[in-house]
């Protein structure tokens, strides 16, 4: 049957998002990849640029593990073991060995008492806020939280709702007083590092303000921090935005297996009765299929190379090379947010020009991406460099030379 009035709509809707800036647009498709030689970091080549190589510095691979011969390694040996996929959700037939050895070691990691994987941390948030929320349940949520949160609470329809001011303690307390009186339990959500700029969360604040008013509810005051960019590549250890800011664990902590520990995938880590209630009550946990055996051997193997010597290595390679590049953009007369997260925003503020200065990285063989508005606010727009333990010094050194080159082309 013909559905072209029903195809024409979408169209109109596609060509809304595109006239408005905020279409994805086409997919640079990865063709191959080409290893580190000599002194520089791995490249790939792009469909349509079969005879050029690309620098990545918009992946979230932060310790370069998805590319490490004992990472894949790890993979194919347990793809050989027990097949290339689960075949069924958890509670059926598709809980693996791999599976539960990935969880007690994540939760060890962390210093939790359980953790539970999920097929991503898109999923794992989406699937733990609707059992977690109830019809009596307060949400306090930072206003540029990921769009896995927010989608997460439309879906969940808690009793209230509030949105406080990013990172700030003071609006986080009012909003949490406004709640007093009027819910069961209050679920403080945010994430630990928020992506678009590499800050973070102020956590020691929020968990004080956490306990300040825990009294106030029959069911707690509950904590759950998404660190999906912290953990692996933020705190002296990779543990994250936690070790970072010398915060207290979080009561839920969620994370992802597919930025810097290089594979495929999200958890949940937390008290044993916690994580029992989400294997009973968390729908794409319950009804979705895992990740495959060799995607949790693969991210043990990670985690296990992220907590030893090597992985402190890394971590020091990683941090150099975030200086190195927030110093070359500084000495260069760029705008950036100074931290030591690899997610370093180079501020640009305008949409022409952050669009023009893409281009020209991507001429010039690098791949970064840019952040125009409507996706961020008008005068925020900025291009996101994320560095990786892959790149040497360099790999920093040809990106701030093509960066010194567009500002000798734009007389700036």
């Amino acid at each position: 049957m013909p559905h072209s009035r029903f195809e024409a709509a979408l169209a109109r809707d596609v060509d809304t998002l595109t006239a408005t800036g905020r279409s994805k647009g086409v997919e640079l498709e990865i063709t191959g990849f080409i290893p580190a030689t000599g002194d520089r970091g791995p490249r790939c080549r792009l469909a349509g640029h079969q005879n050029r190589e690309f620098l990545k510095m918009n992946s979230n691979g932060y310790l370069g593990m998805a590319n490490r011969p004992d990472v894949i390694a790890a993979e194919e040996q347990a793809t050989r073991d027990f097949g290339a996929g689960p075949g069924a959700v958890r509670f059926i037939s598709g809980t693996y060995a791999p599976h539960l050895e990935l969880e007690r070691r994540l939760a060890s990691f962390h210093g939790r008492e359980a953790g539970m994987i999920f097929s991503s941390a898109y999923a794992t948030i989406v699937g733990i806020l609707s059992p977690l929320i109830t019809s009596e349940t307060a949400v306090v949520s930072d206003e540029l939280n990921h769009n896995c949160i927010i989608n997460a609470m439309r879906l969940s329809r808690p009793k209230t709702k509030k949105i406080y001011r990013h990172s700030d303690p003071n609006d986080l307390r009012r909003k949490i007083s406004e709640t007093v009186g009027q819910a069961e339990r209050v679920i403080v959500v945010t994430d630990g590092v928020f992506s678009m700029r590499g800050d973070w969360a102020p956590l020691p604040e929020i968990m004080a303000l956490a306990h300040r008013f825990d009294g106030d509810f029959n069911e707690n005051v509950v904590v759950l921090v998404d660190d999906s960019h912290g953990v692996g590549a933020f705190g002296s250890t990779g543990r994250g935005t936690e070790e970072a800011t010398g915060s207290e664990p979080a009561d839920i902590l969620v994370g992802t297996l597919g930025k810097a520990l290089g594979v495929n995938g999200g958890y949940v880590v937390g008290g044993a009765k916690l994580i029992r209630f989400l294997r009973e009550t968390a729908p794409l946990y319950i009804y979705s299929n895992p990740i495959t055996p060799g995607e949790a051997a693969a991210a043990r193997k990670a985690l296990e190379i992220l907590d030893n010597d090597e992985g402190l290595r890394l971590l020091s390679h990683l941090r150099e090379m975030t200086a190195r590049f927030e110093k070359g953009l500084v000495e260069l007369g760029f705008e950036t947010i100074p931290g030591g997260h690899p997610v370093v925003p180079l501020m640009v503020r305008d949409t022409e020009k952050t669009s023009a200065l893409v281009r020209h990285l991507f001429d010039n063989g690098i791949l970064a991406t840019g952040l125009n508005y409507p996706v961020v606010p008008q005068g925020d727009e900025e291009i996101r460099f994320q560095i990786s333990a892959a790149h040497t010094p360099f790999d920093i050194d040809s990106a701030l030379e093509a960066l010194a080159a567009f500002s000798r082309k734009e007389g700036t």
